[in-house]
């Protein structure tokens, strides 16, 4: 791997590091405000709505200028989007809810993100030949893995009693910050690591890749991506790994939040430790997805698929465990899992975006569909929130759907490969 590679590597990791650390920052925001139990899925919800919405634009915006520059400015956006939280009192006086106020900040958060995304991923496949992009792939899936890890334990931890009492303590001679609560505190810790990934966006080299000049009219650009959308979804090889890529985002974060529930249901644990136990299910996909970079080449990609089936299974399982060695083990070997079917997938879909499409253009289409899907499963979870029910009815019911939908793709696969067969064309360069 070139140096510019440990660049975004390095960016990505602050980034999403802040990005991990502020959901649960902001979770406890909600929590001190006195917010209902439904509106915690929807912090993550009010922040994949931009995945969606901008889809058509951010692939042509990615593509307009060095991605070095694109995650630049980007990342100023989620900063902007964290300082926002600050002013929710000032809103309050407006008579605006707190409650939308934090919501609406996380939002500005994930704007920041869902334009993030296609120049962090599309920069590797103009950096790298495609024998490299399983291997890229690992290491950019273990690392973002590791920034959930440490960015979940990070948020915890800031949100803990004793750390926010440290921090509440400290007192800038003349300046009155107005910082009060721990959520507070939390936060602006937190924007220190935006400002940490903007030095080494800065860093980043220019590639030297260009593409044709982008329009600015928003109706030739929704018309072009609808365009790239059906591109990749006809293709055999492009509609799998799309399809196994959108049920795994939709279903992790979803996770995120059951495991949440979960273990303050039945583990009887407060948010800042319920949170570490997220950073089990992250280290185990930070495994997988290592292991995968070593031992799945971008031509065996697709003999992984029966993972995801496994993964469902393991999920299920949840439900009989309260030892807790016996809970940290299901639930790292639940992102085991996970991790070890994804990589592989993503980086086939890179490989055929970037032959059928551009860099920045296939990211948005993917971006789409997976954050279209993490809408519609956190919607549903939030519905079964506030329908009250069971921790446990809804843990078989997401691990029963995903086994179902891991078992359709399979077959998908088997009857495109019966009619013709497309492996031959994974691993091909791009003319």
């Amino acid at each position: 791997m070139n140096r510019g590679f440990y660049t975004v590597m390095a960016a990505q990791f602050f980034s999403s590091l802040a990005d991990n650390a502020l959901l649960i920052a902001a979770i406890a925001l909600l929590v001190d405000l006195h917010g209902p139990a439904w509106m915690t899925p929807l912090l993550k919800f009010f922040f994949t709505v931009s995945y969606v919405v901008l889809a058509a634009f951010v692939g042509a915006f990615a593509d307009s200028m060095p991605k070095g520059k694109v995650m630049f400015i980007t990342n100023a956006i989620k900063l902007c989007g964290c300082a926002l939280m600050f002013f929710y009192d000032y809103f309050a006086l407006l008579g605006i809810s707190t409650h939308l106020v934090v919501l609406a900040s996380y939002a500005v958060v994930g704007l920041g993100a869902a334009a993030y995304s296609p120049a962090k991923y599309g920069i590797l496949t103009e950096m790298l030949p495609p024998r490299q992009l399983v291997i890229a792939n690992g290491w950019i899936e273990g690392l973002t893995v590791a920034s959930i890890i440490l960015g979940t334990m990070l948020g915890g931890a800031l949100i803990n009693p004793r750390i926010a009492a440290i921090l509440l303590s400290i007192d800038l001679p003349r300046i009155e910050t107005g910082i009060d609560t721990a959520p507070e505190a939390a936060i602006l810790v937190i924007s220190l690591f935006y400002l940490i990934a903007a030095v080494f966006n800065l860093r980043i080299p220019d590639t030297g890749a260009r593409y044709h000049e982008q329009t600015r009219n928003p109706v030739v650009m929704v018309k072009d991506f609808v365009e790239c959308f059906a591109t990749l979804w006809r293709d055999k090889l492009g509609q799998i790994s799309l399809a196994v890529t959108t049920l795994f985002w939709g279903a992790g974060a979803t996770l995120q939040f059951i495991v949440l529930r979960w273990a303050e249901r039945s583990l009887e644990m407060p948010l800042d430790r319920s949170a570490m136990l997220q950073g089990m299910v992250a280290i185990g996909v930070a495994l997988g997805a290592v292991l995968a970079g070593r031992m799945v080449p971008l031509k065996k990609s697709l003999q992984v698929l029966p993972v995801g089936v496994a993964m469902g299974l393991a999920v299920m399982s949840l439900i009989f465990v309260t030892w807790m060695p016996l809970v940290y083990f299901l639930l790292i070997l639940v992102g085991a899992l996970a991790g070890f079917f994804v990589v592989p997938m993503n980086a086939l879909l890179q490989h055929r975006g970037h032959l059928l499409l551009s860099a920045g253009h296939s990211i948005a289409v993917q971006n789409f569909n997976e954050n279209l899907n993490i809408l519609l499963m956190l919607a549903l979870y939030a519905l079964m929130i506030r329908a009250d029910f069971g921790i446990n009815t809804i843990i078989v019911l997401f691990g029963v759907f995903v086994c179902l939908t891991m078992l359709l793709v399979i077959r998908l696969h088997k009857y495109n490969q019966s009619r013709q067969d497309s492996l031959h064309l994974i691993g091909m360069e791009k003319r």
